[in-house]
């Protein structure tokens, strides 16, 4: 997956210290099908998520995200949840941890198509035959689809 450039010049000061991102899951739905993308990293299938670049409106950043990874121009209609993702360490030894935007996006036009190399595959799915999703993108993904009222957040203390 390509890191982005303000990611590898934090990086330069900071070597492998745990750096706390923003990122998006965009699910894309249309009619009874739900986008997804095979990541050439793990081989799993998942919903759309990247980076949100310094500045970008989440909301842009999800639909930028479906654009780049899978050929797709989808409308943002919702954000459905927000969520701090487990830190994580990469094979090079940096270490992250997201805090998750997840957006419900409506397709508009195009067909999926791997478009830029972070993945090996992007097609639609059925909703009653999905693939196996790694746990956090099969939770968003449910989410997303039956998404009502306002956004869902956890909370670690009460309140």
């Amino acid at each position: 997956m390509a890191t982005p450039d303000f990611i590898l010049g934090l990086r330069e000061s900071i070597g492998h210290a745990p750096l706390w991102l923003s990122g998006v899951t965009a699910v894309v739905v249309r009619d009874a099908e739900v986008l997804l993308v095979r990541r050439v990293d793990t081989g799993h299938w998942s919903s759309v998520a990247g980076v949100i670049d310094p500045g970008e409106e989440p909301a842009d950043a999800a639909a930028r995200e479906i654009l780049e990874e899978a050929g797709i121009v989808a409308e943002v209609e919702a954000l459905v949840g927000v969520f701090t993702r487990e830190p994580l360490s990469y094979a090079n030894g940096d270490q992250a941890q997201y805090l998750d935007l997840v957006f419900r996006c409506r397709w508009v036009s195009g067909e999926p198509h791997p478009a830029d190399g972070e993945n090996t595959a992007a097609a639609w799915w059925p909703l009653d035959a999905l693939p196996a999703l790694p746990d956090t993108h099969a939770e968003r993904l449910r989410l997303a689809v039956s998404h009502q009222g306002p956004a869902a957040f956890r909370r670690r203390n009460g309140g």
